[in-house]
């Protein structure tokens, strides 16, 4: 079982190393990314311009929703850029009918998918979400000390496991749904724009939805409150990897039930 996913890790690294020494080929990688990051930089502006001029809400400043929504974002970017393969599988897989090449090689179709796409500006996403979270967590008056550090860097983890996993399910249920998939965005560039919102004015609905089903409140608020000393309970920080493992676990057996409802285009 170790040698097997050992094996598996060594081939998906093999996929990214081969993607990402293509994409520096490009010689415009650099302006590529440079979208990328102007689009997220403008990304945040609405919410400041907003605080800008309407000031606090209540507790909520800009630095915490900016906190909040930066592990967000980083923790898609990274999601994005690591598992773009299953982002893009919907389309450029399952509907072209290129999926069929994949089942025929002796080898892990979710290592395979995962690892068939990388874009090397897609990393300015979780560049600028780093960078942001950084600033607002020093705006905030929080040291960097073990634990601070240890929390944020789980929450990440976390949250890539997590956005990883919200790629995998939509590409799972898109085996059922094959022409129906505009809601997808709903998902996956649309459930981060949540945390947004300050969690003490979100409807109950919405904060129980993003805790316990898409647990998009477990990899931003609760880590970002723990480290700043928001009231919530400390184990609370700690839930983003189990959260986000389990979160992935589930989509993958969504995916696997999907793989095993797919017929062949040749048949």
């Amino acid at each position: 079982m170790k040698s097997a996913v050992w094996r598996d890790a060594r081939v998906y690294l093999k996929y990214i190393r081969m993607h990402f020494l293509s994409g520096l080929e490009y010689k415009g990688w650099w302006m590529m990314a440079l979208q990328v990051l102007l689009v997220c930089v403008a990304d945040f502006l609405p919410s400041f311009l907003i605080f800008a001029r309407m000031g606090d809400i209540g507790a909520w400043t800009w630095e915490r929703i900016l906190l909040i929504y930066a592990l967000a974002v980083a923790s898609f970017g990274l999601a994005e850029s690591f598992c773009r393969g299953f982002d893009y599988f919907p389309w450029h897989m399952l509907r072209s009918g290129n999926f069929d090449r994949l089942l025929l090689r002796p080898r892990s179709l979710a290592v395979q998918v995962a690892g068939s796409f990388f874009h090397i500006h897609r990393l300015a996403r979780a560049a600028i979400g780093i960078f942001a979270a950084v600033w607002a967590l020093s705006r905030l008056g929080v040291p960097a000390t073990a634990f601070s550090v240890g929390v944020i860097g789980l929450a990440l983890l976390g949250g890539t496991l997590v956005y990883s996993g919200v790629f995998v399910l939509c590409s799972g249920i898109a085996f059922f749904t094959i022409k129906a998939l505009d809601w997808i965005y709903i998902l996956t560039n649309a459930s981060y724009q949540v945390t947004r919102i300050p969690i003490d004015y979100m409807p109950g609905l919405f904060r129980r939805a993003f805790t316990f089903l898409m647990p998009m409140l477990v990899i931003s608020y609760y880590p970002a409150a723990v480290v700043c000393g928001w009231g919530e309970p400390v184990a609370a920080g700690f839930l983003a990897l189990p959260a986000g493992a389990a979160f992935l676990g589930l989509s993958l057996l969504v995916w696997k039930l999907g793989v095993r409802h797919y017929q062949s285009t040749g048949s």
